[in-house]
């Protein structure tokens, strides 16, 4: 089972990890890993583009290089992106080598220094190294999340992923939806629902960037 509200004992264990951001706007940022996809990606940006609203997209590599011209689009409409390995992988079932050999071929698809380990796994040597910054690159920002809207889980209703992110969100929570095929039924049904939501109640959808977090520290 998976936690929709991301508790403050695991954010305090894992300070390093950016978790939500600290605003006192009435500021939400939306995200959505696993794309590009076909269909879900362009369904998203256009929900967005409806509600004048900017994201970010943990993107896999090996989608962004079947699906060039979506990966172009989210960049053209003015949304954030961030890496998310070239194959989804789980960083507990994978050697430090491998996973960081992985995240660093989704890097020559996906210019961005943001990252999100798939399925929240990360070791915290893996962490660590993505973080440091060196002669040879930039050091990642590792964006976990606040909120999950359980829309990848097929035992979830529609209406239930509405309501996890509705009754959840804060100022400043940092939402997981996800743009893929598994996903797409609830996406379909709830992302325009919570985008009317919190537009009536005047909250304005950012797209993440380093500039909101603190200097990387260690895991």
């Amino acid at each position: 089972m998976y936690l929709i509200k991301t508790p403050k004992w695991l954010k305090k264990l894992y300070r390093s990890y950016i978790w939500d951001v600290p605003t006192a706007s009435r500021n939400l940022y939306l995200t959505f890993d696993d794309g590009p996809h076909a269909k879900a990606t362009p369904f998203v940006l256009n929900q967005l583009q409806q509600f004048h609203a900017k994201a970010t997209f943990f993107c896999i590599g090996k989608n962004v290089a079947k699906e060039t011209e979506i990966f172009k689009e989210i960049l053209y409409q003015g949304h954030a992106i961030g890496n998310h390995t070239h194959n989804h992988l789980n960083g507990w079932l994978t050697s430090d080598y491998e996973y960081l050999k992985n995240v660093m071929i989704a890097a020559e698809y996906i210019d961005s220094d943001l990252f999100r380990p798939p399925y929240g796994k990360i070791t915290r040597f893996q962490a660590k190294a993505l973080q440091e910054t060196t002669s040879l690159k930039k050091g990642f920002h590792i964006v976990m999340w606040d909120v999950l809207s359980g829309d990848f889980d097929s035992k979830t209703t529609p209406e239930t992923c509405v309501l996890n992110v509705v009754n959840k969100s804060v100022p400043g929570s940092i939402i997981v939806f996800h743009d893929s095929e598994k996903a797409f039924q609830n996406l379909s049904y709830a992302l325009p629902r919570v985008l009317q939501f919190f537009a009536e109640k005047d909250f304005r959808f950012e797209p993440l960037h380093s500039t909101l977090f603190p200097k990387n520290g260690p895991g």
